[in-house]
Formats: C-alpha cells, sequence, structure tokens
C-alpha cells in the first residue's frame, strides 16, 4: 500500500436502506439511554485497507456528560433550573486488535474498558446529590469485515460487511451505596453506567464510500446490535418508587443502533490530513428485533452533526478527533411505559437525560 489513510471513518452506500431497517422495527440515545460505545475500522479512501498478514492496534476514547432531561422530543428545562437533574460522566476506551486474513477479510477483537459517575437526587433520599460509580471491563466484541471488491482493483469505491458475537463479560450487576430516607443500602447502580447488559449478542455491520470529486468523497457507516435475550435478572429498584412501577423492576436486555454519513475531504497533496462532516443517529429501540423486550429501558435516539479531522503519520501511525453534537434527541415511550399507562388510565412517559455532544478520539497503529 502507498498510502495509509483514516481509521475511524465511515461509509455511505448503505445509508437510506439502513435508517429504514431501524424505522421499520420501531428503534429508536446517550446519557442516561444506555447507548455503549461500539467503534469500528473504517476507512475513506482505498489508503485505509490492511495487506495480508498486517495488523493494526486501535484505541478508541470516548467522554459524555448528560444532563439535559427530555420527554419526547420536549427539554425539561426546569430539571436543571431546579438542580434535580441527573448527571452522568462515562469515559470509555475501546482497545480492538485487527488481523487482516487477507485483502478482504479482516478479523478484529474488542474490549472496552468503562468508567461512568452518576449524580442523582431521586435515587436517594431526593434530598441530597450524592454519587455512585462503575468500572470495569466491558463487553467485549468478536467480529470479522469483508470488503466486498478488492481493494487493489477498486481504489475510488468499496462497501464491506461485517458481523460477529457481543460476549457478556462485562458486570451488568455493579453496585454502589445508595443514602435512601431509610438508610444507606447497597443496590444495583442505574443502567446507563452498568459496565456489560448481561446479555449474548450479535451485531451486524457496514461501511462504504466512493469517490465524488477531485480529493473529495462520501462516506457512511453503521451497526445493529441484536441482543434478543429478555431480562437480566438485576433489580432497578423503581418499584421501590412507587408500586405501580413493577413492570420496570428488572433491566432489560436492549438492542442498540448507530448510523452515520458525510462527507470527506483530504486538503494536502500528501492525504496525510482528512476533515469530515456529516450527521449521525445512535439509540436505543422501542422493541428488540427478536425476542421479547420485558423489563426497564429508556428507549430513545439522538441526531447530531458530526465534524472530525484525522492525521496519518509515517504510513503506520493516525489519530482522529470527532466531536457530534446535538441537533435533536428523542427520549421515547417504552413498553413499560405503555403497560402503566393502559393499566392506571393516566398518562406515562419516562424521561432521559442526553449529553450535548460525545468527544472520540481514535489512534491507530499498523504493524
Amino acid at each position: 500500500m502507498k498510502k495509509f489513510s483514516p481509521n475511524f471513518y465511515s461509509i455511505t452506500l448503505c445509508l437510506a436502506a439502513f435508517l429504514g431497517l431501524f424505522y421499520a422495527i420501531d428503534t429508536n440515545g446517550q446519557g442516561c439511554i444506555a447507548v455503549r460505545h461500539m467503534g469500528m475500522c473504517t476507512a475513506t479512501d482505498s489508503s485505509g485497507f490492511l495487506n495480508k498478514g498486517q495488523f493494526q492496534l486501535t484505541l478508541g476514547y470516548r467522554f459524555l456528560h448528560s444532563y439535559k432531561h427530555f420527554k419526547g422530543d420536549e427539554e425539561q428545562e426546569e430539571r436543571v433550573e431546579q438542580q434535580t437533574e441527573v448527571i452522568n460522566r462515562t469515559t470509555s476506551m475501546d482497545i480492538t486488535l485487527s488481523y487482516a486474513v487477507n485483502r478482504k477479510l479482516v478479523l478484529n477483537a474488542t474490549m472496552p474498558l468503562v468508567y461512568s459517575d452518576r449524580s442523582s437526587l431521586y435515587e436517594h433520599d431526593r434530598k441530597n446529590r450524592f454519587n455512585t460509580k462503575a468500572y470495569g471491563i466491558g463487553d467485549m466484541r468478536l467480529t470479522a469485515t469483508y470488503w466486498i471488491l478488492d481493494p487493489m482493483k477498486s481504489m475510488k469505491r468499496n462497501a464491506s460487511i461485517g458481523g460477529g458475537l457481543k460476549l457478556p463479560t462485562g458486570n451488568e450487576n455493579t453496585t454502589d451505596v445508595f443514602y435512601t430516607v431509610n438508610g444507606p443500602q447497597e443496590r444495583p447502580v442505574d443502567q446507563s453506567i452498568q459496565p456489560g447488559d448481561g446479555g449474548w449478542g450479535v451485531n451486524v455491520e457496514f461501511q462504504a464510500y466512493t469517490h465524488i470529486v477531485h480529493r473529495l468523497y462520501a462516506y457512511a457507516n453503521g451497526f445493529y446490535l441484536f441482543n434478543p435475550m429478555n431480562t437480566n435478572g438485576v433489580r432497578t429498584y423503581r418499584d421501590s418508587l412507587n408500586p405501580i412501577l413493577a413492570n420496570e423492576a428488572i433491566m432489560s436486555i436492549t438492542d442498540q443502533f448507530m448510523v452515520r454519513g458525510g462527507l470527506s475531504f483530504y486538503p494536502m497533496n500528501n492525504n496525510k490530513l482528512n476533515v469530515t462532516l456529516g450527521a449521525r443517529v445512535e439509540g436505543v429501540p422501542v422493541k428488540d428485533a427478536f425476542g421479547k423486550s420485558d423489563g426497564f429501558r429508556r428507549p430513545g435516539y439522538i441526531v447530531s452533526i458530526e465534524p472530525g479531522v484525522t492525521y496519518k503519520i509515517k504510513q503506520k501511525h493516525e489519530v482522529n478527533v470527532s466531536v457530534p453534537a446535538a441537533l435533536y434527541r428523542n427520549r421515547l415511550q417504552s413498553l413499560t411505559d405503555k403497560e402503566t399507562q393502559a393499566l392506571t388510565g393516566n398518562p406515562r412517559h419516562g424521561d432521559a437525560a442526553f449529553a450535548d455532544y460525545l468527544l472520540l478520539i481514535t489512534y491507530a497503529y499498523k504493524f
């Protein structure tokens, strides 16, 4: 290969079909909505491929600070004004080792490391703000990706498909001390900061790119994580807040999705610098594609604009920084919201806190 190109980029031919897929199955996320980091190795031109026998080590860092509450797409501004908002701060690192079986087929193993801090009043004595924390290894993923066209023969456009397993290696039952009206109690932390979800899953992904003109490309990529298991047996204690919430007493094991696409531009002749601008949608569906969807979940999605920049060093190293900024957020009515509403005859629509932006930093090294 003559050039080494951006690792954290993606790709667009399947964008319309993928969006149609997740709307069709009533899908529709971050912060209190438990969208976990699922970074993928991507490319915006033919220089980003691995040769047969090559390895690549990728470190993907993600940070979010969520505090703005939404019911549907309406922000509950009074939560911040009254200082009753829930604040999540999550830092995660995906460590991925990739190996090229040949120019088309790449095998990947990803181990996430996570640290989360959650601050709230309602989970404690409702008068004082306390923090709970969770950290450790997340749910590992083993995947394979396959390029449709030979990278050396199709230099200006290509697409890949991939899939694999999500292993329940993360702890779905991390506990901490909650300072309730009945005194300190050790309980499982909120679903949104648990390192794992307790279920085996299958993820499918795609990426594609096409040259438009001169140094300008279009890109898109996305994934869908199928979690067919129903609930993980971990208590939420929401039924202790109100007995009518008995249907939310156990955590649900949820599907999740992400899709992104946009334009990629190389402003320099040496192709070391790459600038991108695109859109990003990610979230948790109301119902899983397969299996039951009982228990507690916060379904919803977030639409962001995503600027990014990548710089390559000496053919082997590359650093990418992107900052998706929220344009639209929607906390959807969950199945248990609907069940409670039908039972009581009163409107029921849970809320969720979202971040204004994500900070994503990726470093990749080929060897």
